[in-house]
This record gives C-alpha cells, structure tokens and sequence, in this order.
C-alpha cells in the first residue's frame, strides 16, 4: 500500500509559516513553526509533510526533481 501524497501549497514568500491547521481548527494542528525555502523554492514541514512550493520558483516550473 502507497502512502498518500503530501499536500502541496503554492507560496508567494520563501519565508512561510505551517501550524497544521488548513481546513480544520488551528487547536487541531500541530505548533507554529516557521520554514525557509532554499533557492530551490520548496520546503516541507517537518510536522505535518506539507510540501510547500514558490509560485514561479524552480520547484514550480518543474525544474526540481
């Protein structure tokens, strides 16, 4: 059986933060915490495995495997 495949956000700041909320109550998340992208312009969160990505960054335009 595969796992599922992280939720992936488009950003427009390299500099994001993640509490896990999303759809649900922040309370129900996990704790703030702030991610730097590198110049590949992904990151991902070490508690919740979302994928952040920089709108138009290399990740975006498919040049990051």
């Amino acid at each position: 059986m595969n796992a599922p495949q992280p939720e992936i956000i488009r950003v427009d700041q390299t500099r994001i933060a993640c509490d896990g909320a999303g759809d649900i109550a922040p309370a129900l998340g996990h704790p703030r915490v702030w991610l730097q992208m590198g110049a590949d312009g992904v990151v991902d969160c070490g508690y919740c495995d979302r994928r952040f990505i920089l709108a138009g960054g290399p990740a975006d335009r498919g040049e990051v495997a």
